[in-house]
């Protein structure tokens, strides 16, 4: 699980010491970016399937007791087995519930933020079970022992070479052979025997659909269906969130998410569970874990119709610039800079700092939400806490009152670009602003304000 006492802006600080790794890191994710926006152009109607799944999440947020009490009656009349968990811990401990009737001893998992979320690997692992998370970036960081950096890409902070130095420690490949096809085959060889010899599998929930009980995964690599196929006890942990009504809206929200997230049309294998295989068990743990509370809240709760495909975070110029390890909720991004906040305002107010503003993940985001919009009201909430350092504290109040009093601030502005021109150096380097590898802007001769007045007069004139 991630640190709780990351600060972002410092945690960002000590990854961009590494400029080389910064700049890849930064041109990785936005080439991901520009395949979103060209499949979002070769569908003419992008922008009504946007506005469609919105309204379909909005209409389901509205009623969301009704259609997870419809889930739950549909899946139990296809003989899956239904749980409830208010938290974190009830899920790690139905989990480990059904495992230990199960006498399993190793679970293979496919991706499933919720169960980062929840801490699940740690916990089951304290209770004896060995957990193989399947998806191939998750199982790189699983042998890192370190947290995913993206909810789609979780090992995107990494380049070939550091895997390869990976793969040849833990699982015995040639020293320095960086080939991503050899590394992946390596891979897959090591997963196939922990898929033969596992006792039961645990998968996400991309989507679970009201009206017939079932649940939708959606991977790449097909280890999902692995993961079910071949042991005798299918787990799906889902955040109650992600129920739809009815299965014809299912098609909006796949035309969606592959695009959003990897910029492709469509994920290779989009896998669909009403029931158990023969002769196993299905169990489907619909965890809460504080969404009721976003829920219930006017500023946030929009951001509940998220659909995890991390467009946000593929956009965001401070994502990009800083990992996923730099934040301190276990979703990093604008999603998870909003998702965190609401959970605990005190870990993870400084999240809400991580954003320029710009707009861009709202424009980007498939379901239309409001996330920029969202991190500006977080930063009030943190402000509001008390969680700010001091010094940022004293600046944003000190910003309030000019703002307060125009004629204050205009008065300021002229002094400062007088002023700022003639400062040695010597004494501006101690500021963010004009730290190495940054130049303070050339002052103007008037502000913006002075010189609309100025064409204002000239109108008249």
């Amino acid at each position: 699980m991630k640190n709780d006492n990351i600060h972002h802006a410092e945690a960002a600080a000590a990854f961009l010491q590494d400029r080389e790794q910064a700049r890849w890191h930064d041109s990785a994710i936005w080439w991901v970016r520009q395949k979103r926006d060209m499949q979002a152009k070769q569908l003419p109607e992008w922008e009504q399937l946007r506005a469609l799944a919105q309204q379909i999440k909005a209409h389901t947020l509205s009623r969301l007791d009704d259609y997870l009490l419809q889930f739950q009656a549909n899946a139990e009349k296809n003989g899956v087995t239904v749980h409830w968990a208010a938290d974190a811990d009830e899920h790690n401990r139905i989990v480990h519930g059904i495992l230990a009737a199960g006498g399993v001893k190793k679970l293979v998992k496919s991706k499933s933020m919720l169960t980062e979320e929840c801490g699940l690997n740690p916990y089951l692992e304290q209770h004896g079970i060995e957990v193989i998370d399947t998806d191939l970036g998750e199982r790189i960081v699983q042998l890192r022992q370190e947290p995913p950096s993206h909810i789609v890409m979780p090992a995107i902070h990494l380049k070939k070479e550091q895997i390869s130095e990976l793969f040849h420690r833990e699982l015995g490949t040639e020293a320095g052979n960086n080939d991503p096809t050899y590394l992946t085959h390596a891979a897959r060889a090591n997963l196939r025997e922990h898929f033969l010899t596992a006792d039961a599998g645990l998968t996400g929930v991309n989507f679970a659909i009201a009206e017939t009980g079932g649940v939708v995964v959606c991977t790449n690599e097909g280890n999902a269906d692995l993961g079910t196929a071949l042991p005798p006890i299918h787990i799906a942990s889902m955040g109650l969130e992600k129920i739809i009504p009815r299965l014809e809206h299912l098609g909006v929200f796949t035309r969606l998410l592959a695009r959003s997230a990897i910029g492709s049309p469509i994920t290779t294998y989009t896998s669909h569970f009403h029931r158990a295989r023969p002769g196993g068990q299905m169990h489907i743990v619909i965890v809460d874990n504080g969404r009721s509370d976003i829920l219930g809240n006017d500023d946030f709760y929009q951001s509940l119709r998220c659909i995890r495909c991390g467009a946000c975070m593929n956009t965001c110029p401070v994502y990009r610039r800083s990992t996923g390890h730099s934040y301190s909720y276990i979703i990093p991004g604008p999603i998870g800079s909003t998702l965190g906040p609401s959970r605990d305002i005190k870990k993870h107010g400084s999240m809400a700092f991580a954003c320029t503003t710009c707009g861009s993940c709202s424009n980007v985001c498939p379901v239309k939400i409001n996330l920029h919009e969202q991190l500006v009201l977080q930063r009030k909430r943190a402000f509001d806490a008390g969680t700010l350092k001091p010094a940022k504290k004293m600046g944003l109040l000190a910003m309030r009152f000019l703002t307060q009093h125009p004629s204050l601030m205009d008065s300021g502005g002229k002094v400062m670009r007088k002023v700022v021109p003639i400062v040695p150096e010597s004494l501006t380097r101690h500021s963010a602003w004009s730290r190495p590898g940054r130049a303070l802007p050339e002052m103007p001769e008037q502000s913006f304000k002075e010189m609309w007045q100025a064409r204002q007069k000239d109108k008249k004139a």
